[in-house]
């Protein structure tokens, strides 16, 4: 066999015994594609995240730079985001979140985390060009739209923020956040 056939076999092996949930058996195959043709991101991924379900995030978060320095994804730099965040590493766990929006910036886990980090650090202002690349690709995802709402309010640009309640309301009149944010602001300016 060729080395890439093996590498995709005992990758693939990896990936359906981590689903069935046997742990041993998918690290045995990632460990074994890892050795078999060239460096590649995934058994990597799929080692760190045989790590986490372990309990053992110091080496899941190892697998996950050596998963970045290999191919840098939105996926290895949220594994590591995630853990820097449980260990209360916030800027950079924001740092890394960045990162991976700026690979993929659909990448849910990735938004929502930088959204409580920005909230939790005073960076929601830092937050906003995120949401908005997101909302570029998907236009009508209004709680996406409320949340960049409020990091606008936060960031001071109650305009701004107006605007994008708006928008949500063109589509949307009975979305109750919206009103309540709508209301609230124009109060406050009166």
């Amino acid at each position: 066999m060729s080395g890439h056939l093996d590498y995709e076999i005992n990758k693939e092996l990896g990936e359906c015994y981590l689903f069935m949930g046997d742990l041993d058996k998918a690290e045995e195959y990632y460990r074994k594609a890892m050795s078999s043709n060239g460096v590649h991101p995934e058994p990597y991924l799929g080692l760190a995240t045989i790590c986490v379900h372990r309990g053992n995030l110091d080496d899941a978060f190892s697998f996950y730079r050596k998963a970045a320095n290999v191919e840098a994804s939105d996926k290895s730099l949220s594994g590591m985001a995630l853990i820097e965040m449980e260990r209360g590493e916030h800027d950079a766990a924001f740092s890394h979140f960045s990162q991976a929006l700026d690979h993929n910036p659909e990448n849910m886990v990735a938004l929502y985390s930088i959204i409580r980090i920005g909230q939790a650090t005073g960076r929601l202002g830092e937050v906003v060009p995120h949401l908005e690349n997101y909302l570029s690709i998907e236009p009508l995802k209004h709680d996406m739209r409320y949340s960049l709402a409020g990091c606008l309010v936060a960031a001071g640009r109650e305009g701004d923020a107006k605007a994008q309640l708006d928008r949500i309301l063109e589509h949307d009149p009975a979305h109750a956040c919206a009103v309540e944010l709508k209301d609230h602001l124009e109060a406050k300016a009166a």
